[in-house]
C-alpha cells in the first residue's frame, strides 16, 4: 500500500523568526501523522534553516523549483546540487504558477525532472488544467500531455522515483474545491498513464491531490483510492492545519 505523502508548499511566505515558530508546531505534533510522511517545500533561503531544524526528524524538506542546468550563467536559479547539499530530498518541479508566471512548458519541466533524478532527489511533478480547458471538456487531453512529455523522457525504472501532484487551476486559492470524485477520476487517468510506462511502477507512484485541500476536506480527498496524499499550500503555513490534514489521512483506508 501506497504511504500517504503530505508535502507542504509555503509558496514566497516565511521568515526565520515565522519559521521557527511553523517547524517548532510541526514537530512538536509529529505523533498525530505518525502514519504519514511528511514533507516541507520552503524558499531556497530558508533551507539551511529547514535542514537545522528538521534533520533527524521524520519530517523531510525540499525545494519549490530546479534548474534544468546542471552549473553556469543562470542567474537566480538553483541548480539539483546545490539542494542536495543542503538535504533536500524532494523538489516541486512545473507547478501551476511557474507554469503561467514564468512560462514554463512541458519540455523545460521534463528536462528539470530529469536533472532533479541524476542528482537523488525526488520531483513532485505538477499538472493541471484551467477552468477553460475543464469547462470544453479539455482536462484529459491537457493534464495528460503533461505527464506524457515527462515520461517521454525517463527511462522504465525511473518512472518509480517520482510523485505526481494533480493541481487544478480552477481550485488554488479560489476556494473551489473539485469534488473527491472529480479529483479521482483525473487520479485515475494519471495512473494509466504511468502504467503505460511502467505497470509495477505505477502502483508505487504517489499521486497528490494539489486543489486548495485543507483540515475540513482531506479526509474525503484522501479516502479515494488513487489519491494518495496531498500538495498543501496555504494550509501548510499553520502547523495545526497541516498536522490536521495529515490526521485525518489516518482516519481512512489509506493508513
Amino acid at each position: 500500500m501506497r504511504r500517504t505523502l503530505v508535502a507542504g508548499n509555503w509558496k514566497m511566505n516565511g521568515s526565520l523568526s515565522g519559521n521557527a515558530a511553523l517547524l517548532g508546531g510541526i514537530k512538536a505534533g509529529i505523533d498525530q501523522a505518525a502514519a504519514c510522511d511528511l514533507l516541507v517545500c520552503a524558499p531556497a533561503p530558508y533551507l539551511a534553516q529547514c535542514k537545522s531544524e528538521l534533520q533527524g526528524t521524520v519530517v523531510a524538506w525540499g525545494g519549490q523549483d530546479v534548474c534544468e542546468y546542471e552549473s553556469g550563467a543562470y542567474t537566480g536559479d538553483v541548480a539539483a546540487s546545490m539542494l542536495r547539499e543542503f538535504g533536500c530530498g524532494y523538489v516541486i518541479v512545473g507547478h501551476s504558477e511557474r507554469r503561467s508566471y514564468q512560462g514554463e512548458s512541458n519540455e523545460k519541466v521534463a528536462k528539470k525532472v530529469v536533472q532533479a533524478l541524476r542528482h537523488g532527489l525526488t520531483p513532485i511533478i505538477c499538472v493541471g488544467e484551467t477552468l477553460a480547458e475543464r469547462q470544453s471538456s479539455r482536462t484529459d487531453a491537457v493534464v495528460g500531455e503533461q505527464l506524457d512529455v515527462v515520461l517521454q523522457v525517463l527511462g522504465v525504472e525511473d518512472v518509480a522515483r517520482i510523485v505526481v501532484a494533480y493541481e487544478p487551476l480552477w481550485a488554488i486559492g479560489t476556494g473551489i474545491t473539485a469534488t473527491p470524485k472529480m479529483a479521482q477520476i483525473v487520479h485515475e487517468m494519471l495512473r494509466a498513464k504511468i502504467a503505460a510506462k511502467n505497470v509495477d511502477a505505477a502502483q508505487q507512484v504517489r499521486i497528490l491531490y494539489g486543489g486548495s485541500m485543507k483540515p475540513d476536506n482531506a479526509e474525503q480527498l484522501l479516502a479515494m483510492p488513487d489519491i494518495d496524499g496531498g500538495l498543501i499550500g496555504g494550509a501548510s503555513l499553520k502547523a495545526e492545519d497541516f498536522l490536521a490534514i495529515a490526521h485525518a489521512a489516518q482516519i481512512g483506508k489509506k493508513v
